[in-house]
């Protein structure tokens, strides 16, 4: 007997009929002798119209508030999963983030998993029953209730199944895997049959939506494989593991795009020491992450910083740039939100040259500027103009079409 951890995304449980699908398939794991935790996410749109409502009745709703009317959203699909599978004749259990064991920090709305004490989850699982949890939520050792942030279900899933001993955590969403770029703008993209933690991680952080990258990096520190698959169709998905064969190191994998881009730039800085912890350490403390950061080379002890965050955060950002900006002695402090990113990744990178030329070339013959380049050893990533980037995806995934395999 098996024990294996499945989450399913909002668009898999968005109605009735969908929720019932998924009972189905859950049913047929456990009729296979395996011991099944579920983690589901909130309905299709829940979590977008709880925010709405929020702020339709606080103009500043307390982080605290929001996180507990948020995690409802899992608690209504968890509570309706369990229903529908009780109807059918199974033994299930719905459990909150709290009654399952997920112990966080107190980050509001982006809450770090600490540890996981599935005691009751066991027990349940001992009594024979199918447990569905509900994801993106936790408990404070103050009992507040905490949210994870979006994508956090697959942070949730991928913790438990460490937290269990899984043999493997099933990803269920609406594609049917992980592909050689995003479907939607290259149609000729190819699902791949397997994937490294290490380029799975570049791409889910670099713009590929099928899987969260804290999910991955939990997957990689706890040796989880993880497989991505469709909970539409009978795809065998995309297997995310550590024993990626030899010959695939020597590909690019994956093409990745982000439109979630905006980017700062303090001109006029005074280039002395002390100035980037001035501008980053007041960001980094109110919870902004940075992305890409360039400094120019010095001209007469000036130079201008430039860095990226996300477009949700642009605004909170200027807030406490423009100041900082005004006491260090800089210039002007400028933004532009009309940005995107695209990547290759891949291992074969690492100690093979050419592969910046060819992607430049590729985006030079579409007319295409590069404002920004920021690489790691497996990536290469440029800023580029938003309208650019569907163009962009689809030339450097003809220029590297060859490298990638299955």
């Amino acid at each position: 007997m098996a024990l294996i951890v499945q989450k399913y995304g909002g668009s898999s449980v968005a109605d009735a009929e969908r929720i019932k699908s998924v009972a189905r398939r859950i049913a047929q794991a456990k009729d296979e002798g395996d011991q099944v935790v579920v983690v589901v996410s909130a309905m299709g749109g829940t979590t977008d119209e709880l925010v709405k409502l929020a702020y339709q009745v606080s103009e500043h709703p307390s982080d605290r508030e929001l996180d507990v009317l948020l995690s409802t959203g899992e608690i209504v699909s968890s509570t309706l999963l369990a229903m529908t599978l009780r109807d059918m004749g199974y033994k299930a259990i719905s459990l909150s983030g709290a009654q399952a064991g997920i112990r966080t920090d107190a980050a509001h709305s982006r809450a770090r998993i600490l540890k996981v004490e599935a005691k009751r989850v066991v027990k349940e699982l001992e009594k024979g029953r199918i447990v569905i949890v509900a994801g993106f939520q936790g408990i404070t050792d103050e009992m507040d209730v905490t949210t994870l942030g979006r994508g956090g279900s697959d942070t949730t899933a991928v913790a438990l199944a460490a937290s269990l001993g899984a043999g493997v955590c099933q990803i269920y969403t609406d594609v049917d895997g992980v592909h050689t770029a995003d479907p939607r703008l290259v149609p000729e993209a190819r699902k791949l049959a397997e994937i490294g933690y290490e380029e799975m991680l570049e791409l889910a952080s670099y713009g590929a939506k099928v899987i969260h990258p804290r999910a991955v990096e939990l997957g990689e520190l706890f040796n989880i494989p993880i497989l991505v698959a469709s909970s539409f169709t009978d795809s065998s998905g995309t297997l995310i593991h550590g024993g990626v064969s030899m010959e695939v190191r020597n590909r690019v994998r994956s093409i990745a795009h982000d439109l979630d881009v905006a980017k700062i730039t303090v001109v006029g800085v005074p280039d002395r020491p002390s100035i980037a912890a001035a501008i980053f350490q007041p960001l980094a403390t109110a919870g902004i992450s940075i992305d890409t950061i360039v400094q120019n080379a010095s001209v007469e002890h000036i130079t201008d910083l430039t860095f990226t965050v996300t477009r949700s955060q642009l605004a909170k950002a200027m807030r406490l740039v423009e100041p900082i900006a005004k006491s260090i002695g800089a210039r002007e402090c400028v933004s532009d939100a009309k940005l995107g990113k695209v990547s290759i990744i891949g291992t074969g990178m690492q100690n093979t040259p050419g592969y910046a030329a060819r992607m430049f070339g590729a985006l030079s013959e579409q007319g295409i500027n590069i404002q920004l380049i920021a690489t790691s050893e497996i990536r290469i990533t440029c800023i580029i103009d938003e309208a650019k980037v569907k163009d962009a995806v689809r030339a450097l995934h003809r220029v590297f079409e060859t490298e990638v395999v299955e």
